[in-house]
């Protein structure tokens, strides 16, 4: 099992706080050894912050993104390769998220969808005019929008902290959910070793945290148990899905096993965060791709599994000319479940500029596998 990231929170009252910065840089630097140590191989190490709204309130666009390109450039000279800057809440700031993606290649952000859904036009706004100004639309690979979320989140874009300092661990099970689902004969027999599995696991990694959290006298806020998906083949979780499935991914019976996963993640004994739940996010697990361009399911199926699931509707590539209308009726149905259902839910969603239903995406990037663009009707 790989810790997907150790994420550090931090509250900042102004920008110029670097010296609170480098102390959480320097931490996570000395919490991936200790788990390297123990024989954990951790991928990636992040800092998120409170909403910017708070730090930098009351300045000009301009002030703003000058403020952003100094935490970027400050990031950099610290290797950190991943900073969110929290979430925007009002239109105002919403519509300055464009400007702050493009101007900046490691900082994260988000937007917040109330529950009466505002903010929800904003949103698509944000999502329609970074696709237009970043190549490939890729920019939207560091912006969310969510609905329901905590703080304390591990997982970017969606991340944000609130108080005093602590850290979060992300996990990536897919090779343990592989070597199990390979393994059982039924589904009730996947959730039994499942859980025993898992929990033994888990238990070790939380240890572990406890432990860093003594030492460096830092809060461990908990793990997100999550199901989080792998560009290695072996470890896809919709080829470990297809042990079960008499068919593929997206046939009957994958909203049965996605409510299992999720019933399993969420119930694991430990000091859980996050959401804690299966994440299913399209152009970040090979095998999701592989049988989105056979079409076994599209965006319709996946805000199904949402409503037994974690995460939302996660990197999924659709057409360059979709309008505004029609990301703001996806945000909206996304929004609906959250909050209908008491559940954190996000969507990343990548209009692709002169692309349409059918064709590949070109992303050229080392997190994202490309596959065919999702029809929207």
């Amino acid at each position: 099992m790989k810790i997907r990231t150790i994420t550090t929170g931090i509250s900042l009252d102004s920008p110029k706080e670097t010296s609170k910065i480098k102390m959480v840089a320097n931490f996570n630097e000395k919490a991936q050894m200790i788990f390297a140590e123990h024989g954990y191989e951790v991928q990636t190490t992040r800092i998120s912050t409170n909403t910017w709204e708070e730090y930098l309130a009351g300045l000009s666009l301009g002030a703003i993104l000058k403020e952003t390109q100094a935490l970027e450039e400050l990031c950099q000279s610290l290797n950190v390769s991943f900073f969110n800057i929290g979430y925007a809440s009002t239109p105002e700031t919403i519509e300055m998220i464009p400007d702050i993606n493009k101007h900046t290649s490691v900082i994260y952000c988000s937007s917040k969808i109330k529950s009466n859904l505002e903010n929800i036009t904003e949103s698509a706004q944000a999502i329609k005019r970074i696709s237009q100004e970043s190549e490939n639309g890729y920019g939207n690979f560091r912006f969310c929008t969510w609905a329901n979320c905590q703080s304390g989140i591990p997982f970017f874009p969606t991340s944000y902290h609130a108080g005093a300092t602590s850290f979060s661990i992300g996990l990536e099970l897919g090779d343990l959910v592989m070597q199990v689902f390979s393994q059982a004969s039924d589904l009730q027999d996947v959730e039994n070793k499942l859980q025993k599995i898992l929990a033994i696991e888990v238990r070790k990694i939380e240890a572990i945290a406890e432990q860093i959290s003594a030492q460096f006298m830092i809060e461990f806020h908990g793990i997100d148990t999550s199901l989080t998906p792998s560009l290695d083949q072996k470890n896809s979780i919709a080829f470990a899905y297809e042990k079960l499935l008499d068919g593929k991914f997206g046939n009957p019976g994958t909203l049965a096993i996605s409510g299992m996963l999720t019933r399993v993640l969420k119930n694991i004994s430990a000091k859980n965060c996050g959401y804690s739940g299966l994440m299913l996010p399209v152009c970040e697990d090979i095998g999701l791709a592989t049988r989105a361009n056979e079409k076994t399911y599209d965006i319709t199926n996946l805000l199904l599994y949402s409503a037994v699931c974690g995460c939302g509707l996660d990197t999924i590539p659709i057409p360059g000319d979709i309008t505004i209308e029609k990301i703001a009726a996806i945000l909206s149905d996304m929004a609906t479940l959250a909050f209908k259902l008491n559940k954190p839910l996000s969507a990343r969603l990548f209009p692709i500029p002169d692309k349409k239903a059918g064709e590949m995406t070109t992303f050229n990037s080392p997190y994202l596998v490309d596959c065919q663009i999702f029809s929207v009707n």
